[in-house]
């Protein structure tokens, strides 16, 4: 397992709430693509999360960004995660520990991602 540094952002998409804390970690999955995202879901669920709405205020978010070079369009999962490649606070920790890291629909690395990212550029490690 490798992780990143916790980064710091403003709230996202209501930058008006608690900031943020981003990070990503590497790891080796031995199960399916659907099987890894259940268990995310059940390890916020202990953290308290509940989800009633979408973007609503959580205490724990955990994003499924790929799972090796699989391309997957389903109703419960699009992997790689359809918007990471926009988000300066995942595509910057992702570069930090895996910089020659290629999307595997893009062709371009985390490195070329961060800095091309649309979306929370205020991102930055945290000091």
């Amino acid at each position: 397992m490798t992780r990143s540094s916790w980064w710091r952002s403003a709230a996202w998409p209501e930058p008006d709430g608690n900031e943020y804390r981003n990070g990503v970690v590497l790891v080796e999955a031995r199960f399916s693509p659907l099987h890894t995202l259940q268990t995310l879901f059940s390890i916020e669920a202990e953290f308290g999360r509940r989800r009633a709405q979408k973007n609503a205020a959580r205490t724990l978010d955990l994003d499924l960004i790929a799972h090796g070079r699989t391309l997957m369009e389903q109703p419960e999962l699009v992997i790689p995660h359809p918007r990471a490649h926009e988000r300066l606070f995942v595509m910057g920790p992702l570069a930090e520990i895996a910089p020659a890291w290629r999307h595997p629909r893009l062709g371009l690395t985390s490195r070329q991602l961060a800095d091309q990212a649309s979306v929370g550029l205020d991102a930055r490690p945290v000091s």
